[in-house]
């Protein structure tokens, strides 16, 4: 994939949600009750906490993409989100999926804190998170499944627009230095604040 220019890479980056959503949903199998309370790469959250953030946030996109605009006050207690983050997490990230891809939900924008938004940025923003919450539930449940070559090149292309260098705190650390020969997965990771060596 050659460096898109920056009218070219939001549509780009929304064709990314599939394939991230497909990362996630392949790592998300492993989570089983017992590994709920283990740490994850986000500092002072365990796997729990993790999925809960996620599968909000994929609620919140889903909305926003069904809708046409992102509540930003607190989500309802859901009580599946309680009993069952993993199978929680599954079911909007299918909800999005299927919301994203539908005819009837094409959308040109989306209003987030009364600005609108183009719906394509925002999809590309979702594929970065779920990618990289992907990668953190994978982390925390031991199997280290790195994400795809062609996924995580292409979220390295767009991720600094994404996730500039400055004012990225407290949402990312500060981008962590990995080796020259690192593969597109640890910088991508790297690049988010997270330590792949870890």
């Amino acid at each position: 994939m050659t460096r898109a220019g920056p009218t070219a890479w939001p549509a780009e980056g929304a064709r990314l949600l599939g394939p991230s959503i497909s990362y996630a949903l392949g790592v998300v199998l492993a989570v089983t009750p017992e590994l709920l309370s283990c740490p994850t790469p986000c500092r002072e959250w365990d796997l729990r906490m993790l999925l809960r953030h996620a599968s909000e946030s994929l609620a919140a996109l889903g909305e926003g993409i069904e809708t046409g605009r992102v509540g930003l006050g607190p989500a309802a207690e859901d009580v599946d989100l309680a009993a069952d983050p993993a199978r929680a997490f599954r079911d909007r990230a299918c909800q999005l999926l299927d919301a994203w891809t539908s005819p009837g939900y094409q959308r040109q924008a989306i209003e987030m804190a009364g600005c609108p938004l183009a719906a394509s940025l925002m999809a590309a923003a979702a594929a970065l998170e779920v990618t990289v919450h992907g990668w953190d539930v994978s982390r925390a449940c031991g199997q280290r499944q790195p994400i795809p070559r062609a996924l995580a090149t292409a979220l390295l292309v767009i991720a600094p627009a994404l996730v500039p260098r400055a004012g990225r705190h407290p949402l990312f650390a500060a981008p962590v230095t990995v080796a020259a020969t690192a593969g597109p997965s640890d910088r991508l990771a790297a690049f988010l604040g997270r330590t792949p060596q870890a």
